[in-house]
């Protein structure tokens, strides 16, 4: 939190309903040979920015790519990096909000600690702050989550296509040099899309969009000159 210009001390009660699972969720690698934790983390920002830090700054990589010979990473759990780039923490929602809605025991207000998805408890976890029906809400999520696991198997694919593009260049005799670009390409695109991924797969933060856009940077790399759903 240091490294990203958070003064801890001046934090609130509901910057720590957050801070607090900032602690575990977040990205993560394990440097040299003490395998010590380290974040990858400065003021420039999070997102896929990290996994650029990780490999280019810290010299970092969890392997070599057996086809197209680029680093890769395999991202941890950046949940805490993807909440800070939605609307929920530019509106001041926090974890605990959503995960960990209050409830009341007796006169006292307390945080539920039975941490589950949001859809098990939509009345309080999101009317709170949304105001349509449950049954509106619950099927506004479905929808946003199908067309996001839809969008990422496109994704997917398309890095997939990109790598046999690789494979074959190699195999007609094309050198490491001249594959360099193509294959630093694909492993930030790989980068990119499993941060999102893993950091929140289901769309409720900002995924949506971004892997729509890397989806067309991987159709630019096959050759397509527009981009289709």
């Amino acid at each position: 939190m240091k490294a990203r210009g958070i003064d801890l001390s001046q934090a609130t009660r509901q910057d720590m309903r957050t801070y607090v699972c900032a602690q575990c969720h977040v990205e993560y690698y394990f440097a040299g040979d003490t395998q010590v934790a380290g974040v990858p983390v400065d003021q420039k920002g999070w997102r896929s920015r990290i996994s650029r830090n990780i490999t280019t700054r810290f010299g970092f990589k969890d392997w070599v790519h057996k086809d197209s010979g680029a680093p890769m990473l395999k991202m941890q759990h950046p949940e805490f990096e993807m909440w800070s780039s939605g609307i929920h923490a530019k509106s001041g929602v926090t974890c605990a909000d959503c995960h960990m809605p209050y409830v009341r025991e007796g006169a006292i207000k307390v945080s539920d600690h039975w941490v589950r998805s949001p859809l098990t408890d939509l009345s309080r976890a999101c009317q709170t702050c949304h105001r349509q029906s449950e049954a509106e809400l619950k099927s506004r999520v479905l929808d946003i989550q199908n067309k996001t696991h839809d969008l990422i198997d496109k994704t997917e694919s398309a890095i997939v296509d990109a790598i046999d593009v690789i494979a074959a260049a190699q195999k007609s005799g094309a050198t490491d040099a001249e594959l360099a670009k193509a294959a630093r390409f694909s492993s930030q695109s790989k980068y990119a899309v499993g941060f999102r991924v893993v950091g929140e797969q289901h769309g409720a933060f900002t995924v949506r969009k971004k892997l729509r856009g890397f989806l067309r940077r991987q159709s630019t790399m096959r050759g397509k000159r527009r981009w289709r759903r």
